[in-house]
């Protein structure tokens, strides 16, 4: 009788919280601290950058804890892209409002950047593929070397958001003239980052267009071979 309890018990399976992960944890934490930059963004500089910063360096924290923990899910990887394009967004709109005279570039710079992302995780996702840093064979270059190198992503990164960064603080403090030059060169040096960043967002959406044209393309002459029979 005991032999036959033992036999039918199932082994229990530990539920898991998704939300609870600690790359998600991570995440929460960073759209607190770039709320609170925005917050002190018009009022007091410092302090904004200080929190902006560290929200943009967690960035690089969640994606190595998820590993490490074993706790990759498809919710942090779409909260970890929400994050990074909302936070872009907002520091872009406050510039736009510095530099009305660029609204126009801020403009392109912020419709690039989430169409790009969109189209791309879009594409990745209509091709069955389990993450959009995996890039395929046949896609482009430029983007596995992007997505899977961890050094190339984290600069292209931390300078893209560096230089919009110190135009930020360009536009609001007054910078003595050590370091004003020293600001040009920094600013100048990830400008080119910047654009190279840039380059990469167009690739996406070429991949990604091309991805999706093929699979129509497939689709419909799937569809043609099935009327034809």
């Amino acid at each position: 009788m005991a032999s036959t309890n033992h036999i039918s018990e199932k082994p229990r399976v530990k539920q898991e919280n998704v939300f609870l992960f600690v790359p998600n944890l991570i995440g929460y934490t960073r759209i607190i601290l770039a709320s609170m930059s925005l917050y002190y963004m018009p009022i007091h500089p410092k302090t904004c950058v200080v929190l902006y910063c560290i929200s943009c360096l967690l960035d690089a924290v969640d994606g190595n804890a998820a590993r490490y923990f074993n706790q990759c899910s498809r919710f942090g990887a779409v909260l970890d892209m929400v994050t990074d394009r909302c936070t872009t967004t907002c520091l872009l709109c406050f510039l736009s409002i510095q530099f009305p005279r660029w609204t126009i570039v801020f403009q392109f710079l912020i419709s690039l950047d989430f169409s790009s992302h969109y189209m791309h995780m879009y594409s990745s996702m209509t091709e069955g593929s389990s993450s959009h840093k995996k890039i395929a064979e046949g896609g482009s270059w430029f983007l596995r070397l992007y997505y899977t190198n961890n050094i190339v992503l984290f600069l292209m990164c931390a300078g893209n958001e560096l230089f919009f960064v110190l135009l930020y603080v360009l536009s609001v403090a007054n910078i003595s003239w050590p370091l004003h030059s020293l600001w040009w060169v920094a600013l100048g040096v990830s400008g080119v980052i910047c654009f190279a960043k840039q380059f990469i967002n167009v690739v996406q959406i070429v991949n990604a267009s091309r991805v999706l044209a093929a699979m129509d393309l497939a689709d419909r002459m799937k569809m043609a071979n099935g009327k034809a029979a």
